[in-house]
């Protein structure tokens, strides 16, 4: 739950530990932008400069992954020269039956400074992204009835999701797809608990629903990620389509599959936003 997702004690920990590894590096860094890879995305690291690897085990208070295709590592790099910590793992719903699971990685990256949380996924589509492509994601809808704030004691857990992802961000993101000829779907990323895939008839009534793609994470982070105050963008791995669309079974190697098919272009993607918000701090838009 985020008002107990460490204790006092353990958070300030974790916040420690991380910040003696960044008085090691050679040079300042003050991060403002952190990133968390979905499944099968660790190769966008690739094209990074990773300054330090910390596994979440060496971190006080943080969970441990167990989903093939999240390492359970923070990376400390640059990106286009632009300091941001990526997250290569995240804990889902369906691991622990707890949709709190990644509130102390959140709350540590708060305490750390970072002020804007950039989240991918692989998911499912329910339009005319194939399997390979992105979507951005602009809205989102929570059929699994959970949310990482239950439990919260004050008005604080009373956040506003009118604006969970931030509407410039997106319109940054459309622009850089634009100029690297990359085409960016935009739709409504439907949270489902998993770990089964969704039946045909769940697939039919989201699409009636009103989403545009189907996944088992991200909206939690969103949530935890908007109650501390950050600003959030959101992209969609097309891995699959839903069930029933097509004639192709359904399974976590799919994922894994297609997911680096799509690296290259979330690297483009996130690159061009990262001179972006950078410019954007130093007072130019350009």
């Amino acid at each position: 739950m985020a008002n107990d997702d460490m204790s006092n004690d353990t958070q300030q920990s974790s916040v420690d530990f991380i910040n003696n590894i960044i008085g090691l590096l050679p040079k300042p860094f003050h991060a403002k932008a952190a990133m968390i890879l979905g499944s099968g995305l660790g190769t966008v690291t690739e094209q990074a400069e990773l300054l330090a690897e910390i596994s979440y085990q060496d971190i006080p208070g943080f969970p441990e992954t167990g989903v093939a295709g999240h390492s359970g590592s923070m990376f400390l790099a640059l990106v286009n020269g632009h300091p941001m910590i990526i997250l290569n793992g995240r804990i889902h719903f369906y691991e622990q039956a707890d949709a709190g699971a990644m509130a102390p990685v959140i709350a540590t990256l708060k305490a750390l400074g970072i002020e804007t949380l950039i989240i991918t996924n692989a998911a499912g589509s329910l339009l005319n992204a194939a399997p390979g492509s992105v979507m951005m994601i602009k809205d989102y809808i929570n059929f699994t009835g959970q949310s990482p704030l239950f439990g919260v004691a004050d008005n604080s857990r009373f956040v506003s999701m009118s604006k969970a992802y931030d509407s410039q961000y997106r319109y940054r993101l459309r622009q850089i797809a634009e100029k690297n000829d990359i085409h960016l779907a935009q739709g409504v990323y439907a949270w489902m608990a998993g770990p089964q895939f969704e039946t045909p008839a769940e697939i039919r009534a989201i699409r009636m629903m009103g989403a545009d793609a189907v996944g088992m994470s991200t909206v939690p982070e969103t949530i935890l990620a908007r109650y501390h105050g950050m600003k959030v963008a959101a992209l969609s791995i097309i891995t699959n389509y839903g069930a029933g669309m097509d004639d192709v079974r359904l399974s976590h190697e799919q994922t894994l599959e297609y997911a680096p098919k799509a690296a290259a272009k979330v690297q483009i993607l996130i690159s061009g936003f990262m001179d972006f918000l950078y410019a954007e701090k130093h007072g130019s838009n350009n």
